[in-house]
């Protein structure tokens, strides 16, 4: 196994922990891990608030969540490239990725483009860890992902500025608006990000991009988001949202897949809720995503994969006692496809019913759900839950976990050309997880262990046709702690994986691809005055590329350092280096990450 030298920081993961909005604490209030606004201390949670997006000087979803605790990250060739996310060693297409409660993502291949996400349009980012396919369905097996824009502000009209430039030529500039009148809120805002990149891929003709093209690979992103809202007294509820974001992407590349793409990602959405009685709400949903990507290599069209998904849900909260809430619900969800490659099939329905109950006994806290969905491909599909929490009088709770989760085949998987299986089945898993958290003298800490087993996992066989033949078994533990001492904001995440295939072939007993075994994050952050410094300091173990274990992708501890100044209460400076200790890594193999760079923005936020 190989070391990681973290020594200086370890007694900031020891306590476990989080910052109060860095993830979980004692008494989180997140909607997504129960679909209720009732409060829960049984879900694994991480928050990333847009003041630390800003602080941090975050310019992607990518740079948020690296080095998170139970968070592996996978990119192909810096800003802007394809981006995979595994939460707790599960799959990357086994994470629901959510924009302001619209599912989102590619029915091709089943995940979403984080890479694609404009971080100006962001309000904060929720990641609730464990399978939720109870609440949610298909897709959540390993977890959820949910990314909410900006929303309104405390007065009438509050506008805001932001521009910034920094290696590789890279540009940012964004605007908005929100504000409040009355009993309505409203946010709009626009973006352009832009970079001419670097060379994304190395490796030539034998692995990687199979391919050979010294240039660098640069990206654009225009983006604008809207969201909205009124409330009528506290009877009923209406807000809608939208988000829009297109570009170009350049990589290395083929004739056969090739080394431009053009984009657009959009989410339309809305909701009501109604609250005529103390005892019963409902709230009703409905939405649309869109994920276009048009291929080009050298300027000639190489294929076009226009997809969407469709969704709308009904779900009834009974709240039947003071801390006892019944939730009974039903989701649809109809992903198509349009595409320049013919599928057998393009479309699909999916119905699911659920319920769920919440309550809380004294000192105990309990959650059971239930879900049924049918699939008109695969027929029904059961899953469920069951957690429970004990809070002791030292500030400390403990808490256990079971859950049932499932994902169903990709288009792709199932109907792609010449690589696809139409027998397919749904992937299953089991969870299990113990926690333990608690707030002792200025620290907000936790501990978490838990297990995976996964099965019908699906895997390309010698013949790169996807088969139900593969069995992983994953086993973890997350640290995380945060306190305030001096001004000063401390944050550290240590985790442990350890992601096993268990299939009965020549594999078993690897480690999963492209998951480090050991990942560690530190934020520090202080103010003097109208002065701000801070840092970051990650470090992940080795890793490997392919199931094999036969290409080795080595650890690394990368150094981000940060400083701002306040010139008026309106105007705000930042600079930041990156990689300040220039480390050569890779999370893929053959693929580039960026060396030491430099970013500088401006910030204004007049008061008018």
């Amino acid at each position: 196994m190989q070391k990681i030298i973290v020594a200086p920081f370890l007694w900031l993961g020891l306590g476990a922990s989080v910052q109060a909005q860095d993830t979980q604490t004692l008494d989180p209030l997140t909607v997504t891990a129960t679909r209720t606004e009732h409060s829960t201390r049984l879900a694994s949670t991480l928050v990333i608030s847009r003041e630390q997006i800003e602080t941090r000087q975050i310019r992607s979803v990518e740079e948020a969540l690296r080095g998170m605790a139970g968070i592996n990250i996978a990119n192909t060739g810096g800003p802007g490239k394809s981006t995979s996310i595994f939460l707790r060693g599960t799959e990357s297409d086994h994470i629901l990725v959510m924009v302001d409660g619209v599912r989102i993502g590619s029915v091709t291949t089943g995940s979403a483009a984080f890479e694609f996400m404009p971080i100006a349009e962001i309000d904060h980012i929720e990641v609730i860890k464990g399978p939720r396919s109870s609440l949610y369905g298909t897709e959540a097996l390993g977890g959820i992902i949910h990314i909410h824009t900006r929303r309104g502000a405390d007065r009438a009209i509050k506008p805001r500025f932001s521009a910034g430039a920094g290696s590789h030529d890279r540009y940012t500039v964004s605007g908005g608006v929100s504000g409040a009148i009355a009993d309505s809120w409203y946010n709009l805002n626009i973006s352009h990000d832009q970079s001419n990149g670097f060379n994304a891929c190395s490796s030539g003709f034998n692995f990687g991009c199979f391919t050979v093209e010294p240039d660098d690979d640069g990206f654009r992103n225009e983006s604008g988001s809207m969201r909205l809202g009124h409330k009528f007294g506290d009877i009923l509820s209406l807000e809608g949202n939208a988000l829009y974001a297109s570009g170009k992407n350049e990589f290395d590349g083929s004739v056969f897949s090739g080394n431009d793409v053009d984009f657009i990602q959009q989410v339309v959405g809305g909701q009501a809720k109604l609250r005529a009685v103390d005892f019963w709400g409902l709230t009703l949903k409905a939405g649309e995503s869109k994920d276009r990507s048009d291929s080009n290599f050298n300027g000639e069209d190489t294929g076009i994969f226009n997809t969407s998904r469709v969704s709308a849900s009904a779900q009834n909260d009974f709240y039947l006692l003071e801390g006892h809430v019944l939730s009974l619900g039903y989701d649809y969800l109809h992903d198509s496809v349009d595409s320049s490659t013919e599928f057998k099939e393009s479309s699909r329905d999916n119905h699911g019913v659920f319920t769920q109950y919440q309550a809380d006994i004294g000192r105990h806290q309990i959650i059971l759900g239930f879900r049924n969905d049918h699939n008109e491909q695969f027929g029904s599909n059961n899953t469920w839950n069951a957690a429970w929490g004990y809070a002791f009088d030292t500030d400390v709770q403990v808490s256990a976990s079971v859950g049932k989760g499932f994902k169903a085949p990709t288009f792709n998987e199932l109907y792609f050309p010449f690589s696809s299986n139409p027998d397919l089945a749904p992937e299953r898993s089991r969870s299990y997880e113990l926690g333990v958290a608690g707030q002792h003298l200025g620290v907000d800490w936790a501990l978490n262990g838990y297990l995976t087993q996964v099965e019908n996992a699906i895997v390309l066989d010698s013949a790169f046709i996807p088969q139900n033949i593969s069995k992983s078994h994953i086993i973890g533990i997350e640290a995380t702690a945060a306190t305030r001492v001096y001004d000063t904001d401390i944050s550290a995440q240590l985790s442990f994986l350890d992601p096993e295939n268990r299939d009965s072939g020549a594999n078993r007993g690897n480690v999963l691809p492209r998951r480090a075994e050991k990942t560690f994050r530190l934020d520090v952050d202080r103010r003097f005055g109208v002065f701000g410094f801070g840092s970051t300091v990650i470090a992940e173990g080795r890793r490997f590329d392919d199931q094999a274990n036969t290409q080795r992708l080595g650890g690394f501890v990368t150094l981000d350092l940060r400083t701002e100044v306040q010139l008026h209460k309106t105007l705000l400076l930042q600079a930041k280096v990156n990689n300040i200790l220039n480390k050569q890594y890779q999370t893929v193999a053959g693929f580039n990450t960026d060396d030491l760079n430099f970013f500088f923005t401006v910030r204004y936020n007049p008061e008018l």
